[in-house]
Order: C-alpha cells, then structure tokens, then sequence
C-alpha cells in the first residue's frame, strides 16, 4: 500500500499517512470548502489500509489541529469512528491528539471527540510552531 500525503494549505491540513510505519498524522487548520470531499479520499485510504493491517501491528494517529469548522469536525469524527471501529475488532490502535497549551478551545475540542470513543486516546499539550 502506498503512502498518503496533501500539502497543508492556509484551510485545509496537511495530511501524512505512512502504512509503513504505521504512523498517520492530520496537523494544520480544517475548514476547506467542502470538508466531506476533502475528507472523502482520506476516508477510503484508511479503510483499505485498515482491512490489510495485522491485528498485532500498533498504528498511531497523530492529530494537531489548532481550529475546525463544523463540517471539518464531522469529517474528522468519522476518521476516528473507523479507528475506533478497527480497535473494537482487535486492531492495537492509538490516538494522541496534540493542542496548543495557549489554546483552551483546542483542549474542549479533542475532548468531546474523544468523548464517545473506546480507543486509546492521549492529548497532550505542546508548543505549535
């Protein structure tokens, strides 16, 4: 399987999924025009890599993002209800959502998404550059 990348833009993520690592990271603003086709080929890239990961092989997600827009928050929700989804089936699956220690919102965001989950799911305070 091939990696997924997009470049980050002034509204949209940058998007950095390894399936050789195992590593996928989601770091950047999130409020593109239309969320559900910017997310759409995220979605289905992570299903197929989802369906060909081992059980035993940990995967971490990375998350950064400092603001999203409603649709944004829905998109992303559905990425981590696949997630957790492939975790209540066996798959080791970790979430670590990092938020500017300055950014109280970013904190009450990575919480109420957390909030409903059964993964594994850390957020961590960190300087953003």
């Amino acid at each position: 399987m091939l990696p997924y990348r997009i470049e980050g833009t002034k509204s949209s993520p940058a998007v950095d999924f390894d399936p050789i690592a195992n590593r996928l990271f989601v770091s950047g603003q999130s409020y593109p025009e239309n969320a559900f086709k910017f997310y759409e080929p995220i979605l289905e890239w992570l299903s197929a890599y989802l369906a060909e990961l081992p059980r035993e092989t940990e995967t971490v997600a990375e998350f950064q993002i400092p603001y999203m827009n409603t649709s944004s928050t829905k998109c992303l929700m559905m990425v981590l209800d696949k997630l957790d989804t492939a975790y209540a089936d066996g798959h080791s699956i970790r979430v670590r959502w990092i938020c500017n220690p300055d950014n109280e919102s970013e904190f009450e965001c990575a919480e109420e998404l957390k909030e409903d989950l059964s993964l594994p799911f850390v957020i961590t305070a960190q300087e953003v550059e």
